[in-house]
């Protein structure tokens, strides 16, 4: 099973104390970066969201955002935050000093005002454990997202390796003929010079423009690469990294492949494999 770095998930929960909405986004990041946006009742469950999401995630820039409404319940006491109301009246006085037209708040203003009433009813244990339910249930949903979206980069990438194994195959029946055309071409030359020549002289020819033509090599290896980018993605798993490191090996090869070539067949076959590189890197770039 393979992941994407980009996913998202928004869930929502009523409960006794109000509404609870946990929001999960993310894109691409080399590490795993957290970032949380919580209201005050619940900084202190940072550390615990961070470790549950460190379980189970491995590369991306995840946000997690948590907004709660609390419940209007008219037949329970409710009083000020006197911390906030206090800060409220000092961000007030200082605007007004410093734009003289500027109006004040109104008693509407500050009712209004998110967290400005505190009611008996809100349970800091209770909201607790209702908050890290939903945050399991909106991690599951957010994993699924992720896992599909990885499952449609697993195609897209099987099916360009099976684009590059068929640009390589093009490309071993053709040295034998460029060998054959080369030769043709050094005795016509030769004969146009009038230059003496010899089997063994044309053979020395021949022996070192192979040498410079030789891609052998470089085509077992490109095949090495490919099988072990195909052993990957059916094994799945966290593998985005290994996959970035595959496709910079395939990349190598091509741009070797390119260099030696003498022939506009190989050059164009060279650019077509670098263009299928690079679009598999971009994709890659997408998994955890």
């Amino acid at each position: 099973m393979i992941a994407s770095m980009t996913g998202y998930a928004v869930i929502s929960k009523e409960i006794a104390q109000g509404s609870l909405t946990l929001e999960l986004r993310s894109v691409n990041n080399r590490y795993l970066d957290i970032q949380f946006r919580l209201p005050d009742e619940f900084r202190s469950l940072e550390p615990a969201m961070r470790e549950l999401l460190n379980t189970q995630l491995k590369r991306g820039k995840i946000d997690c955002r948590l907004t709660f409404m609390p419940r209007a319940r008219i037949d329970l006491p409710q009083q000020l935050n006197a911390q906030l109301f206090n800060k409220l009246l000092e961000l007030n006085n200082a605007v007004r000093s410093t734009l003289l037209d500027a109006k004040s708040l109104s008693v509407a203003d500050i009712l209004r005002w998110p967290g400005i009433l505190q009611s008996d009813i809100l349970s800091t244990p209770e909201l607790h454990e209702a908050c890290m339910e939903l945050l399991q249930a909106t991690l599951n949903e957010f994993t699924a997202t992720r896992v599909r979206e990885g499952e449609k980069l697993k195609n897209a990438l099987l099916e360009r390796l099976r684009q590059l194994r068929q640009l390589t195959t093009e490309l071993s029946p053709r040295i034998p003929i460029l060998l054959a055309n080369f030769q043709e071409k050094l005795i016509v030359r030769l004969q146009e010079a009038k230059i003496d020549y010899n089997d063994e002289r044309i053979r020395q020819e021949l022996t070192l423009f192979a040498s410079k033509i030789d891609i052998d090599e470089e085509l077992s290896r490109l095949q090495t690469h490919l099988d072990e980018v195909e052993h990957t993605l059916l094994k799945g798993g966290c593998v985005g990294k290994r996959l970035d490191f595959l496709m910079q090996e395939l990349n190598r090869e091509a741009n070797t492949l390119g260099s030696k070539s003498v022939d506009v067949g190989v050059s164009k076959i060279s650019i077509e494999l670098k263009v299928l590189i690079e679009q598999m890197r971009e994709q890659v770039q997408n998994i955890e």
